[in-house]
């Protein structure tokens, strides 16, 4: 809400207040959760053949270090602005009601991709530990077979996600800070088997195709890393100095890379590179492979399990919190600002994205590509309009108070802004890595057209109200 607004309605807002109960471990549980995700466990033989071991090591550190930078713009205005939508107000503040709406909407459309991922994502983890979940074939979609068993499980896990974010941040922030240790402990346990038992011929060659591999898996990296920004969507909710809220987010961003890059290390140390490509899920063999033992891999299976649940939990606590802030301003309608009178929760934001989550396994695996490619798309147009509105107000208000000041803004906010378009670019036509059409762009396209319905719609309303103002005052 603008400084302008009147005081009554800034007093009519007063009950609608989230709650100051994050510390220190939660914030970076949620980010690092939220950036973990499931593909640490099952994309980690991918990387390694592509790249190979150091070639892996290397794309994740020129692009943990690209998101760092992206990352630090983040820092700066969070700790400026701790408030709920996070984006929504720094682009807003900098660049006005109609550009905001575009970043934040376009960071909407990100987050509740990432929330559908996973309710498609957490059937297909737990069919490894279970095959038998596949029962009562229902109808494939787009080749890919849809089982009662595969929906009742995809929608169950978004029942459990919704029902804890309706009962408070705390909740989820308690929920999110056991699954992660869970999720350490199998980490650490195949991390501690490749020191033990692993083999460095197993790592050789080290660079597996020096230009090509190392692109294609950089290129994933950003998306890999998309999670930090859930600290800015729930700054409101955290009870610590803002000038913390801007370092606890670059910590989080490193604690992620590093996690990646060990994993990687441990499983091309557990695994032959001809074990490495004909694995489906190389992390889980790779952790049996070195203790030889079958429940290393469950445990590994288990821990990807948790990093759905913790990714999940998070995007759903950021996307409520966008629809949220989307709601305040005018964009979206008003009750999506509603919160719950006793566990100060977005609770209408909560429910709907729910339940888009357990609408998800119906359309079955076919879309999980889909899903993941248009959201890192949208994200990095989120990550482009952060740092110009972070470059903006460095000119236009360079005496904001800013609790955490990033040096060099400048060589941060340009690098930011440069790094933005060229990880955009590889999503256009003419790249490799484009998104495909139809079914990636149509996508877009279409959640485009709502934006451009609800802007038109804001639009409106605001003439209209000006008017109303006008024949007021004549």
């Amino acid at each position: 809400m603008s400084e302008s607004a009147s005081p009554s309605l800034r007093n009519s807002a007063e009950p609608q207040r989230f709650a100051k109960v994050l510390k220190s471990r939660e914030v970076i549980t949620l980010a690092f959760g939220a950036m973990i995700g499931w593909s640490w466990v099952l994309m980690t033989g991918v990387w390694l053949t592509d790249a190979g071991t150091l070639g892996t090591f290397i794309a994740f550190a020129v692009g943990g270090f690209a998101v760092a930078l992206i990352g630090l713009t983040y820092s700066e205005l969070a700790a400026a602005m701790p408030q709920a939508g996070g984006e929504h107000i720094y682009t807003q503040r900098a660049l006005g009601q109609r550009w905001s709406f575009v970043c934040t909407w376009a960071l909407l459309f990100s987050y509740v991709n990432v929330c559908l991922y996973e309710a498609v994502a957490l059937p297909t983890a737990v069919e490894y530990l279970l095959p038998q979940i596949r029962i009562g074939t229902l109808w494939t979609f787009l080749g890919s077979e849809v089982d009662l068993g595969f929906v009742l499980i995809g929608a169950a896990g978004a029942a459990l996600i919704t029902w804890i974010n309706m009962l408070g941040i705390r909740t989820a922030a308690i929920m999110q800070t056991v699954v992660t240790g869970l999720i350490v402990v199998a980490g650490l346990l195949l991390i501690s088997g490749a020191a033990l038992f692993g083999d460095v011929d197993n790592a050789k060659p080290l660079i597996a195709t020096p230009a090509t591999g190392i692109i294609a898996v950089l290129i994933m990296v950003p998306a890999l890393l998309v999670g930090f920004d859930v600290i800015p969507q729930s700054a409101e909710e955290i009870d610590l100095p803002p000038n913390k809220i801007g370092r606890l987010l670059v910590i989080s961003v490193a604690c992620a890379v590093a996690w990646y890059v060990l994993i990687a290390f441990a499983v091309g140390l557990g695994l032959t590179p001809q074990q490495q490509v004909s694995s489906s899920m190389a992390t889980a063999d790779a952790a049996q492979s070195l203790w030889q033992q079958p429940w290393a891999g469950a445990l590994l299976v288990l821990g990807g399990i948790g990093g759905i649940l913790t990714s999940w939990n998070a995007f759903i606590v950021g996307g409520s919190r966008v629809l949220y802030a989307l709601a305040k301003s005018g964009h979206v309608p008003g009750i999506f600002a509603r919160m719950h009178p006793k566990y100060q929760t977005p609770y209408v934001g909560i429910a709907t994205i729910g339940v888009l989550s357990m609408v998800a396994p119906l359309f079955g695996k076919t879309i999980l590509v889909w899903l993941i490619n248009s959201g890192s798309f949208a994200v990095t147009i989120a990550f482009l309009f952060v740092a110009v509105s972070f470059l903006v107000l460095r000119r236009t208000e360079p005496d904001m108070p800013r609790p955490f000041r990033v040096s060099h803004p400048n060589l941060v906010g340009y690098g930011a802004v440069v790094l933005s378009l060229g990880l955009l670019s590889a999503f256009l036509p003419w790249s490799d890595s484009a998104l495909q059409w139809p079914e990636e762009w149509l996508t877009i396209v279409v959640w485009a057209m709502l934006g451009l319905i609800l802007l038109a719609r804001h639009s409106a309303k605001g003439a209209k109200s000006a008017g109303g103002r006008a024949d007021k005052a004549g």
